[in-house]
C-alpha cells in the first residue's frame, strides 16, 4: 500500500474543498464503505446515519465552528453532501449506537489501537501505534498535510472525508489515540470523537490541550495520549461526558505511557472496551514486556520491533483479519507510526507492519520554511 499525499492551505472552507477535490475517490470510498458498515453494526439505512450525523451539527458548531465549515468544503470539494461528510466524522458515535452500549446488549467486536509514548533520558520524546480497523481503510487512508491560514501546520494519516486521526505539529506536538467504551457512551450528541482529534492536533502547548478535553461535553470515550519536543508526554483518558470523567496517566519511572482500548484508570461508569475489546488487556501486556525487555529505551527502536508482534494471532499487536468472523468484522493493521517530535520526523508502515517497508517523512525543513515565511 502507499497512502496518497493530500496537501490543503487556507481558512477552513478553502482547505476542505481542496481536500475534498483531492481525495474524492476515496472520500466516495469512505461513504460507500460506511453505507455497508453502518448497516451491519447500527443496522440503519444511509437516511438514518446522516439524519443521526446532522444531530451533531450544532455541537460541533459550538465546539469548533471552523471544523464544521471545513466538513462544508469537503462535501464541495467531493461533490457530496454535508450529511454525508458529517456521517464518516461521527463513524465512532453511530458505529457504538446507544442501542449497542447498553450493557447485556450484543457488543461489536473491534479490535483498535495499541500506542505509547517515551520521554528518553536523553530528552527525547517518541509518539507511535498501531492502527487496527477495517480493512476497506486500506484504500480509503491519505497522508493529510494542512496549512492553516492561522495555528500550526501539522500532518496527519486519516480516512479519506475526516479530519483528523494521529499526527504531529509544527509546534512540536504529537498525537495518537485509542477508542475506549464506558457505560456512559449512550449516542447523546456532543462533540464527537475525531473532531476532538482535530482540535489537539491545532493545540501549541500540552497544557492547551488538556483545557480542550475539558471543554464541552464529548459524545464518546477515548484515549488521548500527547507528547511534546520539549520533552513532556501526558495521558487524558476520558469517558463520554465533561470535565469531571477525565482521567490523567503520567510516565512511569522510565519515562513511558502505554495504552490499548481498555481504561487504565478508575472508571465513573462500567468500562464496556473489555466487552467491545477483548484482546486489548493483551496487546498492553505485550507493550508492557518489550518495554520491560528492552535493553536501550533511548530510541523508539523497540516499539518498531514490537509493532509486527504476533503473540494471539490474528489478534497481536500485528493484527490481521480473521476469517472466522463476518467481513465487516473482520480487522487488520492499516497504519503504524513511530514520530520523532524534536526532529519533526515520523516513520510510516503503511500497510501490516510484519510485511512492509517503513517509510521515512521528515517536516522539519518544511516547517521552519513556513515560520521564516510568516515572520517567526
Amino acid at each position: 500500500m502507499s497512502i496518497p499525499v493530500v496537501r490543503v492551505s487556507g481558512g477552513p472552507r478553502e482547505r476542505g474543498q481542496q481536500y475534498g477535490e483531492q481525495a474524492k475517490e476515496r472520500v466516495l470510498r469512505s461513504i460507500e464503505a460506511y453505507e455497508r458498515v453502518f448497516a451491519h453494526y447500527a443496522t440503519w439505512d444511509w437516511q438514518q446515519v446522516t439524519a443521526e450525523a446532522m444531530r451533531y451539527a450544532d455541537a460541533i458548531a459550538a465546539f469548533d465552528p471552523d471544523q464544521l465549515e471545513e466538513m462544508e468544503g469537503i462535501a464541495i470539494g467531493s461533490g457530496v453532501s454535508l450529511a454525508d461528510v458529517l456521517s464518516i466524522n461521527v463513524r465512532t458515535e453511530i458505529m457504538f449506537a446507544a442501542k449497542a452500549r447498553v450493557l447485556g446488549a450484543s457488543i461489536p467486536r473491534i479490535p483498535e489501537c495499541s500506542s505509547f509514548a517515551m520521554v528518553a533520558d536523553d530528552g527525547g520524546t517518541y509518539l507511535g501505534q498501531n492502527w487496527d480497523w477495517l480493512p476497506h481503510a486500506f484504500d480509503t487512508v491519505v497522508r493529510l498535510e494542512v496549512q492553516p491560514d492561522s495555528g500550526p501546520s501539522y500532518v496527519t494519516v486519516v480516512e479519506a472525508g475526516l479530519l483528523c486521526k494521529f499526527g504531529m505539529n509544527s509546534e512540536g506536538i504529537g498525537l495518537v489515540c485509542n477508542a475506549l467504551v464506558s457505560s456512559y457512551d449512550v449516542g447523546t450528541p456532543g462533540i464527537p470523537f475525531h473532531v476532538m482529534l482535530r482540535a489537539l492536533i491545532s493545540c501549541t502547548s500540552l497544557t492547551q490541550a488538556y483545557e480542550t478535553v475539558q471543554r464541552g461535553v464529548r459524545s464518546s470515550s477515548a484515549n488521548y495520549l500527547m507528547a511534546d519536543s520539549s520533552g513532556l508526554a501526558i495521558n487524558f483518558e476520558c469517558e463520554a461526558g465533561d470535565l469531571t470523567r477525565v482521567s490523567l496517566i503520567e510516565p512511569d519511572e522510565r519515562g513511558v505511557i502505554l495504552h490499548t482500548n481498555h481504561f487504565v484508570a478508575p472508571t465513573q461508569g462500567f468500562d464496556v472496551g473489555r466487552w467491545s475489546f477483548p484482546d486489548s488487556p493483551l496487546r498492553l501486556q505485550r507493550l508492557r514486556r518489550a518495554v520491560r525487555l528492552a535493553p536501550d529505551l533511548s530510541s523508539p527502536d523497540w516499539f518498531a520491533a514490537v509493532a509486527s508482534d504476533h503473540a494471539g494471532h490474528p489478534y497481536g499487536l500485528c493484527c490481521h483479519p480473521d476469517e472466522a468472523y463476518p467481513a465487516a468484522e473482520q480487522h487488520a493493521t492499516i497504519v503504524s507510526v513511530v514520530m520523532r517530535l524534536e526532529e519533526a520526523q515520523m516513520t510510516l508502515w503503511e500497510g501490516l507492519p510484519c510485511s512492509c517497508e517503513p517509510v521515512e517523512l521528515d517536516y522539519s525543513s518544511t516547517w521552519a520554511r513556513e515560520s521564516s515565511a510568516l515572520g517567526g
